[in-house]
């Protein structure tokens, strides 16, 4: 029996919702180098891109009150993994990190599975993991 044909075709975009959309976006955009590609301020919500993902980020309607994810006892999003070109832009982008307000860094870069890539895990401002990694 073949295999059957992939339906999807990777991700159109990813959503988060985070307590702060003016402290995220700006992670995103002066951090990262992301662009804004739109925002509907009533939702309120902003949409920004490296040119390869795009994420939405939604406002949590009270974040005072809002559960921050636990990792090892909700069903949810365990940590966004994003790309970075290679080890020399993963260091310059953990050395901007450890500088960064509101962000923890988890570990800094090192093998991925003991293999070429480099990662690293951080949690960005707001809480959400994301984990960068560097192709070997």
């Amino acid at each position: 029996m073949n295999a059957p044909t992939t339906i999807t075709k990777g991700a159109h975009h990813i959503g988060l919702t985070v307590p702060d959309l003016k402290e995220t976006r700006h992670f995103f955009i002066d951090t990262l180098g992301y662009q804004q590609l739109g925002e509907v301020p009533d939702y309120p919500a902003v949409f920004v891109s490296d040119g390869h993902t795009m994420i939405t980020l939604w406002q949590a309607k009270d974040p005072s009150t809002a559960a921050p994810f636990d990792r090892h006892n909700q069903i949810g999003l365990h940590h966004l993994a994003l790309a970075v070109a290679d080890r020399e832009n993963l260091e310059q982008l953990h050395r901007r990190l450890v500088e960064h307000p509101g962000v923890v860094i988890e570990f800094a870069p090192e093998s991925l599975g003991g293999g070429p890539a480099q990662h690293m895990m951080c949690a960005i401002p707001g809480g959400i993991r994301v984990e960068f990694i560097a192709a070997g």
